[in-house]
């Protein structure tokens, strides 16, 4: 909290600052970079979002998105902000390996760093660091930055609401994941009293799909959906051939896994999918099964217990039958 007390200091005075988050950001990354970027400029700062990568469609309606520069599209203007910035604020991320090319930038800038997260084992790159792994999201302690490290809730304003109501939405599963507690309930009816329109952020967020997205979710739980019931396991795997077909686009997959996980005693569900570099994998679970040991342990991935990631250089064909091999390992913990 020392640290944290002279980082307010230095925030006392207009300057130079990058906010980053992890590639493909999702409705937490986003969020919550907009949610402080909003809180930022309100003190005079000069703020720029860069992201790694491009980010879904229905998040480009957050307040201020206009603003945010996509690395892979602005590549030389990117390096020129880190490369200047006073302060780089690294959101819902734990390695610099999460932002690909924008990793090393970050590294060798002379910026200090400042790490808000709530993963698990978080390198050590940053110079600040507001991290719990008990929070739901990043956008929690986001807010919590803001009103209590800072002491500045007089400065969430509608803007800075919407973008952190957003984030705790998306990565709280709309509020039904263990780690809601009182505390977040307390905090979204803060946000909500400050100008968050739950009902709207909710409709942008998951009413906004391409019929093209319908259509291959409803061919994924038809034709693409297994379940092995011995392990209380499902999983859906998608080939390259298959996004090309429903022309998928950034962000149509978000999701897909969790309707594996709402079948009557599934514990585990994996979706396994074929991108152009590598095949990805994301895992939910539920209880206290650890998706995110699979994810580590196999996967060159981690996250949290209950919703990880991973990746695998093989084919599509043998990352699933990796997947499928793995599962009798787990088999006593799966059908508790």
């Amino acid at each position: 909290m020392q640290e944290l007390i002279s980082l307010k200091e230095i925030l006392a005075n207009p300057r130079q600052i990058v906010i980053t988050t992890h590639h493909k950001p999702d409705g937490d990354a986003m969020g919550s970079s907009l949610g402080l970027y909003n809180y930022l400029v309100q003190k005079g700062h000069h703020v720029k979002v860069i992201t790694p990568t491009d980010y879904p469609v229905f998040l480009h309606w957050l307040p201020n998105n206009p603003e945010v520069i996509v690395y892979t599209e602005k590549k030389e203007e990117s390096k020129t902000y880190v490369s200047q910035a006073d302060l780089i604020f690294c959101l819902d991320f734990n390695a610099l390996s999460r932002i690909n090319e924008l990793g090393e930038l970050v590294r060798e800038a002379s910026a200090k760093k400042v790490l808000i997260d709530h993963h698990l084992d978080p390198e050590d790159f940053d110079d600040y660091r507001y991290w719990s792994i008990n929070a739901c999201a990043t956008a929690q302690l986001v807010y919590e930055f803001i009103t209590n490290v800072m002491n500045e809730p007089n400065l969430i304003n509608k803007d800075v609401a919407s973008c952190l109501y957003t984030g705790i939405m998306t990565d709280s599963g709309s509020f039904r994941f263990p780690t809601t507690t009182a505390h977040v309930h307390h905090i979204v009816a803060d946000l909500i009293s400050k100008g968050a329109e739950n009902w709207r952020i909710h409709q942008l967020v998951y009413d906004n799909f391409s019929e093209n997205r319908l259509r291959f979710l409803g061919y994924c739980l038809l034709n693409k959906l297994e379940v092995f019931s011995e392990y209380n396991t499902a999983m859906i795997s998608v080939s390259r051939e298959e996004l090309r077909r429903f022309s998928i686009s950034t962000g149509d997959t978000e999701g897909l896994v969790n309707y594996a996980l709402t079948i009557n005693g599934i514990r585990l569900a994996a979706l396994i999918i074929e991108r152009e570099d590598l095949v990805k994998l994301s895992l939910r679970s539920t209880g206290d099964f650890p998706a995110n040991e699979i994810c580590k342990k196999y996967f060159n991935g981690g996250g949290h217990r209950n919703a990880a990631g991973g990746q695998s250089p093989d084919s599509l064909q043998n990352t699933v039958k990796r997947f499928k091999q793995i599962l009798p390992e787990y088999k006593s913990l799966l059908i508790q």
